[in-house]
């Protein structure tokens, strides 16, 4: 305990002091005393003071009193009586409370469970989603191993499908039903360090090789799970519309799942502005940001790709229950192209073997990065007979992206929101290419869109909140990176169409039981043969609790 009461708790105590016997013909101050002794009671049960520390107090300052009484005497002859208006009274008691309690509260004494104060700066937050999915393949896609077949020619949009086990035989399933239960976790941490500086560290389940997913499937020998570091970040903030993020952060960008999986987190820096004027119904903003996706690995490689992007938008609030909110992105994906190899890049083991003896295995469009949908072609040169097929990306990749929504508030607590998402690869170019593959891709895309309706509570806290979606999707095949978009629409990637059901609804404070339905079908030839497609149908029932 720093101290056990102000300056105002000791004049009360003070006024305790005076023996009952010396004051039983003196009704103001009686009125006075008992008014004090009111003033105690109402201190402990606001829990400021316990009943021991309070009849202690009291037990003291009595003794103490009688100690001065019994040294000097008052002389009998003489009687004072101090008179004090019932307001006065009145005033005083509140004033006491008052000071009392507030200071308690803000400095924590007096108070058996009170914590540190950099305890509170420091916030844990987490959540725990069960899921149960299943994918159901079309009866009309084609065989994986047609996609083996395909990818031997030197050009495909499903290079995953395009693998072998060690027996030779097609490791990618395209065609059995697949149900499964699913579990995620996830514990966070955010600190304000000081009133311009706060951090944040956040752990999940998941795996090292899959960014967009932070999903654990049950059934692994009863084998313990990964907890991984997913955001790791410092945030400055040197004035309310200003900040800088740097880390692994989390996305900085005004977007929905068309450009972006809603489980990506990025590496790198990003710097934001937006204007926070009380009471201004229009709101700018902008965001920056560098990431860089892969070092310079080897050594000798030009430089590592990157990503930079940067948007301007707005809120604006049209009408007291009518909001509307839009961005404008540029995003530039930098060394994303894949290259082909020159002969002179092959080389003579001592085992008489050829080997790769540049960096040009560095363009791949590796396998640990990629989902489906972005047209591929195969990058080794033509004497190359040795190594595996290396997949680069045909196109380079500098994507537009116009996101906006407009938010309905009239039926509040529920509300209505239409939403729509407009992606154009505006680094597309077929004749480049052509040149570059010598390949015919005149059916690739270089458009993508999202339009969308949701009703509901903004957000699924309470009991008895719900939320109902419908979004319909068309994806071209190289109008944004397959790697970092939604991974749960056609099974993750590009060059799909189709929609998606979602309806959630609150079963409990923080508990909330959510069902989502997805079909999509393939828009082009995933193996670039005419006749092929792939099409899945995805249902997910999933219980989540926040904390």
């Amino acid at each position: 305990m720093k101290r056990l009461a102000p300056l105002a708790m000791s004049v009360a105590l003070a006024l305790l002091a005076m023996p009952a016997s010396a004051v039983d013909e003196r009704h103001e101050l009686e009125m006075l005393r008992e008014t004090t002794l009111n003033l105690i009671d109402t201190l402990v049960e606001a829990g400021v003071l316990s009943r021991e520390q309070a009849d202690g107090m009291l037990a003291k300052a009595r003794r103490k009193a009688a100690q001065t009484i019994a040294e000097k005497p008052l002389d009998e002859s003489t009687i004072r009586v101090t008179y004090v208006p019932e307001s006065v009274r009145q005033e005083i008691r509140e004033q006491i409370k008052k000071e009392v309690v507030s200071q308690a509260q803000a400095e924590g004494w007096a108070q058996p469970d009170a914590v540190p104060g950099w305890i509170k700066r420091i916030k844990v937050e987490g959540d725990i989603r069960l899921r149960y999915q299943t994918d159901n393949m079309a009866e009309a896609n084609t065989p994986a191993a047609d996609y083996v077949l395909a990818a031997q020619n030197g050009a495909t949009r499903a290079a995953s499908f395009a693998t072998v086990d060690g027996n030779g035989v097609p490791a990618a399933n395209t065609l059995e039903d697949i149900g499964r239960w699913r579990v995620r976790a996830r514990l966070g941490v955010l600190a304000d360090v000081t009133d311009h500086v706060s951090a944040g560290l956040r752990l999940s389940t998941g795996n090292t090789r899959d960014r967009v997913s932070t999903n654990q499937t049950l059934g692994q020998n009863l084998n313990k799970y990964d907890f991984l570091v997913e955001r790791a970040y410092v945030k400055l903030q040197p004035v309310s519309s200003i900040s800088l993020t740097g880390g692994r952060i989390p996305n900085p960008w005004y977007s929905t799942d068309l450009m972006w999986d809603t489980d990506l987190n990025f590496e790198g820096v990003a710097a934001s502005w937006q204007y926070k004027e009380r009471g201004a119904r229009f709101r700018p903003f902008a965001t920056v940001g560098y990431f860089p996706i892969r070092a310079d690995d080897p050594p000798s490689a030009p430089e590592g790709r990157s990503l930079i992007g940067a948007q301007v938008g707005a809120g604006w609030d049209v009408a007291p229950w009518q909001q509307l909110r839009f961005g404008l992105a540029l995003y530039d994906f930098r060394q994303f192209e894949g290259k082909r190899e020159p002969n002179t890049a092959l080389g003579i083991s001592g085992a008489n073997q050829i080997v790769l003896t540049s960096d040009y295995g560095s363009t791949q469009y590796e396998s640990g990065l990629r989902q489906k949908g972005n047209t591929l072609f195969e990058t080794n040169a033509s004497n190359d007979i040795s190594q595996p097929i290396y997949f680069g990306l045909a196109s380079k990749f500098r994507p537009l992206n116009l996101t906006g929504a407009w938010v309905l508030d009239y039926w509040h607590p529920a509300q209505v929101v239409l939403s729509a998402d407009y992606v154009y690869n505006t680094a597309f170019d077929k004749r480049e290419i052509e040149r570059r593959t010598g390949l015919d891709v005149s059916d690739a895309s270089a458009n993508a869109w999202r339009l969308g309706i949701s009703v509901g509570q903004a957000k699924i806290e309470d009991r008895g909140d719900w939320k109902a979606s419908i979004v319909y999707k068309r994806v071209g095949s190289d109008a944004l990176l397959d790697a970092f978009t939604d991974s749960d629409f056609g099974g993750g990637g590009t060059n799909l169409r189709g929609f998606v059901l979602g309806f959630g609804y609150g079963l409990d404070h923080n508990t909330a039981l959510g069902l989502k339905y997805a079909s999509a079908d393939t828009i082009t030839s995933p193996t670039l043969r005419s006749g092929d497609s792939f099409g899945q149908d995805t249902l997910q029932l999933d219980l989540a609790v926040k904390f």
